[in-house]
């Protein structure tokens, strides 16, 4: 008798198309006069609208259609900050939403047009909107079954790191009070386009580009890692991996070899299919939220730490799952754990929470907050309580 076959569902996002390797302003312009959009609100990153030429570049491009641009969102999205945004946006009569920057950027978009769809003007509304996780461990999003809930203003994401956020309908943001990062999600928060512009990755700081390239090795990582993955996301995931761990090194080398940024662009979309399909994460990256939210970590850090930790963790229960892991990334006879170390040290990353500035005084915030993470409960390993994350922590240090 043959085996059981694999069984299960890729639940995809609302992204109608990906436009690569052409300059951002030019593909924008065409996709904003193919959609008819009058009233563009551009939100931007604080850095390039200052510090560059192409914020004001994208804004000659869209002409009449541009009709306001806002920075100055700060990094883990706090609320304050994304109602400020949206506030913005809602003066203007938004009909189409530019993100242009970073995660943190890609994130405050993506919630920015929920906030318009519900008229949400104050902090405290957003509660009502945001997913959360029961002491049962179930993740409950009050908005996803309701088609009805979604934005009616669209999203165009225009990234300029390696995070991967722009794919993915889901998005999150710091409550200031807790400082505990929260997600949001509806199919319809996806953006309708991204537009992936190695170019416009030039004036990203090396060490935030390498950082959150290594977010992305850790989707790809987790998900190879995941025992509710499937031979579609494996296939993606390792490819994934492979073109990080060809184009980081090479961009490092050479910050003007474009190929190799746009292979990584493409490495991180790839590494969040699996993702937007259902394939859950691991420990890595619940922690990692929190690190984020409660203790300022950049988000690229928070997987340069944590994710070779939470694969040796893993294998000392099995390490079944992490064999094309060891493979994309030429392990010889080094564990996956160990290839993963050297590859992050390669590229001058941190490595310890110490490096992050996290000290034990943190650890047992952190612990007793992963657990209300989304990904919390869905480690490879199973998470038993806090003690188990207070180990990782502790391996850490």
């Amino acid at each position: 008798m043959s085996a059981v076959t694999q069984s299960g569902q890729m639940v995809f996002t609302s992204t109608e198309s990906v436009v690569f390797g052409r300059p951002a302003a030019e593909a924008l312009s065409d996709i904003a006069d193919a959609r008819d959009a009058r009233r563009i609100f551009l939100l931007a990153s604080e850095t390039l609208r200052t510090s560059t030429p192409e914020i004001e570049r994208i804004e000659k491009a869209l002409g009449k259609r541009h009709a306001t641009t806002w920075s100055g969102l700060a990094p883990h999205v706090p609320r304050k900050d994304v109602v400020a945004a949206a506030d913005a946006a809602r003066a203007c009569d938004a009909d189409l939403i530019v993100t242009v920057g970073g995660g943190s950027v890609t994130d405050g978009g993506k919630i920015v047009s929920l906030l318009l769809k519900h008229g949400v003007d104050a902090v405290e509304a957003m509660e009502a909107l945001r997913v959360y996780v029961t002491e049962e461990g179930e993740v409950v999003n009050p908005i996803a079954d309701d088609p009805d809930a979604g934005p009616d203003v669209r999203t165009i994401c225009i990234p300029t790191t390696l995070s991967g956020g722009e794919f993915n309908a889901l998005s999150g943001a710091t409550d200031e009070v807790t400082d505990h990062k929260q997600g949001y999600e509806h199919r319809a928060m996806a953006p309708v386009a991204v537009l992936l512009d190695p170019a416009m990755t030039v004036h990203t700081p090396e060490w935030l580009w390498l950082s959150t390239g290594v977010r992305s090795v850790d989707h790809a990582v987790e998900t190879l890692a995941s025992n509710q993955s499937n031979d579609f996301a494996d296939g993606l995931a390792e490819n994934a991996l492979r073109m990080l761990a060809e184009g980081m090194p090479r961009s490092k080398r050479d910050p003007n070899d474009l190929d190799a940024r746009l292979k990584c662009q493409m490495g991180a979309w790839q590494s969040m299919i699996p993702i937007i399909g259902g394939v859950p994460m691991g420990a890595s990256h619940a922690i990692g939220h929190i690190l984020g939210g409660a203790c300022d970590v950049p988000h690229g850090y928070t997987s340069c730490v944590m994710s070779p930790y939470v694969l040796a963790w893993n294998a000392e229960h099995d390490d079944s799952r992490q064999v094309r892991i060891r493979a994309a990334l030429g392990a010889g006879d080094k564990s996956a754990s160990e290839a993963l170390d050297g590859m992050i040290r390669s590229l001058g990353m941190p490595r310890t929470l110490a490096e992050v500035d996290v000290g034990e005084d943190r650890f047992a915030q952190v612990a007793e907050l992963t657990l209300e993470d989304i990904w919390g409960r869905t480690n490879p390993r199973p998470v038993t309580g806090a003690d188990d994350i207070m180990t990782i922590l502790r391996r850490a240090a």
